[in-house]
């Protein structure tokens, strides 16, 4: 193996060719840390978690526990459990008209309207949120 040395000389003088570069690579690492951290990691839940969970509305809760909690807490019905944003987040990036017409329509194995005769567009759209873990917040699923 080479020994590997640190030419001084060069070193002072890329130091004067580039004075900022310090100071840009350093601001550079601290953004980059920053936004790891603003970030949380979504993790998994459990079924135990997810049927744990319940919208904050009333009638919101009401349906969800008539309509949608038999399979959005069970991992064996295909459906993604309640809360998981490791299993809605790809979902939500479609947006809520995409998200909206699945609910309504039928997607794969969940009946169309998700088997709610009693929900109104604006409740299915919040069962979404509810559900996608985006309870309460503005943002890219809005229709």
């Amino acid at each position: 193996m080479q020994k590997v040395t640190l030419n001084h000389a060069w070193l002072a003088h890329e130091r004067a060719r580039h004075p900022g570069l310090r100071y840009y690579v350093a601001a550079m690492m601290l953004l980059g840390l920053a936004a790891c951290q603003a970030v949380p990691v979504a993790k998994p839940l459990t079924p135990q978690e997810s049927a744990a969970l319940k919208p904050s509305d009333a009638k919101i809760a009401t349906l969800y526990d008539q309509s949608c909690r038999n399979c959005h807490t069970l991992r064996d019905s295909g459906a993604p459990l309640a809360g998981d944003r490791t299993l809605w987040d790809v979902r939500w990036a479609k947006g809520m008209p995409v998200l909206m017409q699945n609910a309504i329509g039928g997607y794969n194995k969940m009946p169309a309207g998700g088997q709610c005769v009693a929900c109104t567009a604006k409740d299915y759209e919040a069962l979404i949120r509810f559900m996608a873990g985006h309870e309460g917040e503005p943002g890219a699923g809005t229709s």
